[in-house]
């Protein structure tokens, strides 16, 4: 039972931390999955993450979902879930008598403004991150480049980055392959 909570918790926190949504979750799922927890590595929270955006429903919610049911099969999947979503029902139904009273404050406007600016700091160092482990060779450079570019350039669903890409690294991977 203690793992459960545990789990849950653990979740629950970053649902509490997170502003901005699951890009914003990423650096928080990095340093409590991975570095805290070791729950995952970050190779298998990349993965997490990329599937996460693939799926129907919301990135961080996918994710929680993926490491719970990694951990802990269907329980724990069920359980990282709730843990995740928990916080922001608690707090979305206590702001949501409030906020119409105070959007219209200076204060309020100036302060989701410095928040979405933290948000975009955070997403971008969990980026660096994940980009010194993840382009480790020309193989993966190449990928990286073209996806930049075409996210950039392009009006694209995330989801055909994600299949070009890992079909991108089966077909390089086998032209090395058969190189060597």
């Amino acid at each position: 039972m203690k793992k459960y909570w545990e789990l849950f918790i653990t979740f629950a926190k970053m649902g509490v931390l997170t502003f901005g949504g699951g890009m914003a979750m990423l650096p928080i799922l990095q340093r409590e999955v991975v570095e805290n927890k070791h729950w995952a590595d970050e190779e298998e929270l990349t993965d997490y993450f990329a599937i996460g955006q693939c799926t129907p429903g919301i990135i961080a919610v996918n994710t929680a979902t993926f490491i719970g049911q990694k951990l802990y099969g269907t329980v724990g999947g069920i359980l990282a879930t709730l843990g995740v979503v928990f916080p922001s029902l608690v707090i979305i139904s206590l702001l949501a008598g409030l906020i119409n009273n105070f959007a219209d404050l200076a204060w309020v406007q100036n302060a989701f403004a410095g928040i979405q600016v933290c948000v975009c700091v955070l997403i971008f160092n969990a980026v660096a991150k994940l980009l010194k482990k993840s382009v480790v060779d020309k193989r993966t450079l190449v990928i990286f480049l073209l996806v930049l570019a075409g996210g950039c350039l392009l009006d694209v669903s995330p989801v055909v980055f994600v299949l070009l890409s890992a079909l991108a690294g089966i077909v390089l991977k086998q032209l090395e392959v058969k190189r060597s």
